[in-house]
């Protein structure tokens, strides 16, 4: 088992995409955010099923970083209730991992 997670974010488009990458990578709370587009979302929201493609956002981090990486996706996401799911990684390839440890590092 190791201290490392990916995060799934949902954002509406692509330069809401880029912006919560470019933040979270610079700040140092995700070592890697991959934007996968064109995904479609089917979900219950304001009492309807509703349809819309969105752009998916899988960030990289640890444990420790999940507070304040889901703070920042706070600040700038444009949904009421945007989501932010956090899954284990439980085994990896030491370098990536080790990677991951070292791109979160704040005194670089």
């Amino acid at each position: 088992m190791t201290d490392k997670i990916v995060i799934f974010v949902t954002v509406g488009n692509s330069s809401d995409a880029a912006l919560l990458a470019k933040s979270l990578v610079e700040k140092r709370l995700a070592a890697c955010v991959n934007l996968v587009p064109g995904i479609s979302s089917w979900y219950w929201w304001e009492g309807k099923v509703n349809e819309d493609q969105e752009v998916l956002l899988m960030m990289k981090t640890s444990r420790d970083k999940f507070a304040a990486l889901e703070k920042e996706v706070l600040r700038l996401h444009s949904y009421a209730v945007p989501e932010i799911i956090a899954v284990q990684i439980v085994e990896g390839s030491k370098n990536y991992l080790n990677w991951i440890e070292e791109s979160l590092k704040e005194d670089q």
